[in-house]
């Protein structure tokens, strides 16, 4: 693993969020696919969404936590409350399973050239001390179960079960959502407990 550095996708690293993304498949999506309804996200320009995602860095919590190797931006994972993700608010496919007001982990993106390198698990770490640290209750996220196949990173963008498990975090239930024809299953980690 690289001599990585984690911090959080502040006002003044919006420009590295956007760079980390542009160069891993996520440059139309501005980590924005799961924080606008559907309606939404079709109607709204890459510009537009560049745009909102600058805002949300200046937002509590952040959007994402960015790995930076070397000084260069490196991965991204965004994450954001729950409640304020329009597409989980209204999804069919990944339940609410509780009134917990949960922080979920929507996405991973490493650049090429630094993947397979470990940065994903540092984000995962890196989202779960902030989310601590602010105060969640608890993280959720909606990976894919691979059952021991290799799957493509960008149906992996969501995270395997296993990184999830290795971190803690405990299946919930499985979701109706796939991804490469893989189940993508709801787990969460409690925060409330030490």
């Amino acid at each position: 693993m690289p001599d990585v550095s984690l911090r959080p996708a502040t006002a003044d690293r919006a420009a590295d969020a956007l760079a980390v993304l542009a160069s891993g498949g996520g440059a139309a999506c501005c980590c924005q696919y799961w924080r606008l309804s559907s309606s939404a996200y079709s109607r709204a320009s890459v510009e537009e969404r560049r745009t909102l995602l600058t805002a949300e860095t200046a937002a509590t919590p952040v959007p994402g936590i960015l790995a930076y190797v070397q000084g260069i931006p490196a991965g991204w994972c965004g994450f954001g409350i729950r409640t304020r993700m329009e597409r989980l608010v209204r999804s069919r496919t990944i339940p609410v399973v509780d009134d917990v007001p949960v922080w979920c982990i929507v996405c991973f993106t490493v650049r090429v050239g630094y993947r397979r390198a470990g940065l994903s698990r540092a984000l995962l770490a890196g989202v779960i001390d902030y989310a601590r640290e602010n105060g969640a209750p608890a993280l959720e996220a909606y990976p894919i179960d691979p059952a021991g196949q290799r799957v493509h990173a960008t149906a992996a963008y969501v995270g395997t079960s296993g990184m999830f498990e290795e971190a803690g975090f405990h299946r919930v239930a499985e979701t109706e959502a796939r991804s490469a024809g893989r189940p993508r299953c709801l787990m969460r980690l409690d925060l409330r407990r030490g």
